[in-house]
């Protein structure tokens, strides 16, 4: 029986303000190639597998197709391609119905892309993006292993899978409602409009809600973690709010210090945290300002509400070293 991989490729991760204005990593275009050549390098290791690479507006994904592995049958997704986030939740939409894995390079907003679409299809995600809390810098030979080993059947999907929680959004206007979905974080911020989109100054950030927090992590949720762990799959979440300048709070607020953009170590006050359960808001009111999703800036709001609330029904991300593990307890790397 065919195993069926697809491949999302982003070209666009990696290229925001924070590469030049701090220490975030850089992944040219070059390097994605390189990694998606060793992605489909790993899925050798399975027999009988064919992959559907989402295509691109840049020849990346041309080049990707033209490297591949002679005993790999590979092709393209057909799909119209807009040169936006709408690329990765199309193809992730196709592959909900058509693929056994699926591969993801990008970061944070590009593995969100694909959750909103993905279904139950196991995910393995690939750091290639800036400031990442949920893809993992991962070799692509080694992610590509592992997707063959669950989309094949090796692994169980069920064993070799956690599920990642999401974050759901309203904003109210009066008599308008606007959704917003996030994967890891959805912050609220003290900016007039979306600029360059990157976080750059904590003194903007006002509060948000995460759905995982470790102070191991950049961002909301690296601020978060400083005051409490919450593991990727653990239901809810964690909603904080930042003490602000002239605000009279009720109780002393707490220091953090936290990793907010990469090569930038920042000293914040929380006026309050508390752990949020399986979809209880925590809401803000707001006058003007910007919803910050899984680190971007994105939505203008004025005169608004913005409600959050964690949900526990995000895409099942592989454990990659369990897998191979548990793979290699079962002999499938011996021949002999």
């Amino acid at each position: 029986m065919t195993t069926t991989i697809g491949l999302v490729v982003n070209p666009a991760a990696g290229r925001d303000i924070r590469r030049l204005t701090g220490g975030a990593s850089v992944s040219n275009n070059y390097a994605k190639r390189r990694t998606a050549g060793c992605v489909l390098a790993g899925l050798t290791l399975v027999d009988d597998v064919e992959v559907l690479v989402m295509p691109d507006s840049t020849g990346l994904a041309d080049r990707i197709v033209d490297d591949a592995p002679d005993d790999l049958g590979v092709e393209f997704v057909d799909m119209t391609v807009t040169a936006s986030g709408r690329d990765s939740r199309a193809a992730a939409a196709h592959f909900a119905d058509h693929a056994d894995a699926v591969v993801v390079l990008g970061g944070d907003g590009t593995t969100r892309d694909v959750a909103q679409t993905i279904g139950d299809v196991p995910v393995v995600s690939i750091s290639t993006g800036t400031n990442n809390v949920v893809p993992t810098p991962v070799d692509g030979t080694v992610a590509g292993a592992a997707a063959g080993l669950v989309g094949s059947g090796a692994v169980p999907t069920a064993e070799a899978t956690t599920r990642h929680g999401t974050i759901e959004v309203d904003v109210v206007r009066s008599e308008e409602t606007t959704v917003i979905r996030g994967l890891a974080t959805v912050g609220v911020l003290d900016r007039p409009f979306v600029g360059t989109r990157a976080i750059l100054d904590p003194s903007d950030i006002v509060g948000g809600v995460v759905s995982r927090s470790s102070p191991a992590e950049i961002g909301l949720s690296g601020i978060a973690g400083g005051l409490v762990t919450h593991r990727p799959d653990d239901p809810g979440g964690v909603g904080f709010r930042l003490a602000r300048a002239g605000e009279n709070e009720a109780t002393a607020p707490t220091t953090v210090r936290a990793i907010t953009v990469p090569g930038t170590l920042s000293t914040v006050d929380v006026a309050e945290h508390r752990v949020l359960d399986d979809r209880e808001d925590y809401a803000f009111e707001v006058d003007r300002g910007v919803i910050s999703v899984d680190g971007e800036r994105e939505h203008e709001v004025r005169d608004g509400t913005v409600r959050l609330r964690p949900v526990s029904d995000g895409p099942r991300l592989v454990d990659v070293e369990s897998v191979l593990e548990r793979a290699a307890d079962e002999g499938r790397f011996r021949l002999g």
